[in-house]
């Protein structure tokens, strides 16, 4: 079966293949991408194919999102598990452009044609704009709680959103709640 490649009118969105490196490690090197990123920036191309290999490979919503020249920018992901915990990076270069939020869609035109239930996306409380296109895609803010944040080992507040595909409106994906002692609903976000 071949690999699943989703396109928009400026962006493809495919699985990262081995000579995409060098792509790869310009975005995880860079220590302003990766400030709200939940790793530290990789130092060598070791460590980004150790990466990839992690991260990407067999992974069956992890994409590179690439410009229709076929460079890769940046990523954007679905986990599998019970969170469907959607991720993404992009190059500092392209931020600000709607590019997530465009890879965004797609991939989610994807998760709900192949039966997948929701998604959650949480982001630091220090980092709105990561929020913004979280709404943007049409999830919703459900709550917030306090992490000792690993690796990095520094308190943060985390904003949970999330976006129902089944038609249960009213499902809250509860197990950061639960797992932190620190959790409450802002009122004014």
């Amino acid at each position: 079966m071949a690999a699943l490649k989703l396109e928009t009118d400026r962006l493809i969105l495919r699985k990262y293949e081995n000579s995409d490196m060098e792509a790869l490690y310009r975005l995880l090197k860079d220590e302003e991408v990766n400030i709200f990123l939940p790793w530290f920036p990789v130092k060598n191309m070791e460590e980004t194919k150790e990466f990839f290999q992690k991260r990407f490979s067999d992974k069956k919503y992890s994409f590179a999102i690439c410009r229709k020249d076929n460079d890769p920018i940046g990523y954007v992901k679905t986990e599998t598990d019970d969170s469907y915990d959607f991720g993404y990076a992009l190059r500092k270069e392209f931020w600000h452009k709607g590019i997530v939020t465009e890879a965004g869609k797609v991939l989610i035109r994807q998760l709900k044609k192949d039966g997948v239930p929701y998604i959650t996306a949480t982001h630091d409380r220090n980092n709105p704009r990561s929020g913004s296109v979280m709404r943007n895609l049409g999830m919703r803010y459900c709550y917030s709680y306090e992490e000792q944040w690993q690796p990095k080992n520094i308190p943060v507040t985390f904003r949970m959103f999330q976006l129902n595909f089944d038609g249960q409106e009213d499902r809250i994906y509860q197990k950061y709640w639960n797992l932190y002692d620190t959790h409450f609903v802002e009122c004014d976000i």
